[in-house]
């Protein structure tokens, strides 16, 4: 396996993990720019106020997401181990 194959594999490793951690990190992003929006317009100074509505986002996120993101995870795996045959390692 030369140098190309090795960065095309870590290139859509990093792909994938994007992929997957956008439909849970947009959801978390945009409720803690509304509670800090919400926080600022009514001078609420609460921490606790930022964490409870992300959890329930976060919960509601995981459970729409959660199968498509095993599956997507499912079928790289599968693509990676079918490339293994394709190693070879330098002779000594």
């Amino acid at each position: 396996m030369d140098q190309g194959q090795i960065l095309e594999i870590v290139n859509q490793a990093l792909i994938s993990m994007a992929i997957v951690a956008l439909p849970i990190l947009i959801p978390a992003m945009l409720t803690g720019i509304t509670v800090s929006l919400f926080q600022a317009v009514t001078q609420i100074s609460e921490q606790t106020l930022t964490f409870v509505p992300k959890i329930f986002v976060l919960i509601i996120c995981f459970l729409i997401s959660g199968p498509w993101i095993f599956r997507f995870i499912s079928n790289y795996a599968i693509k990676i181990i079918e490339r293994v045959p394709e190693i070879s390692l330098p002779a000594n």
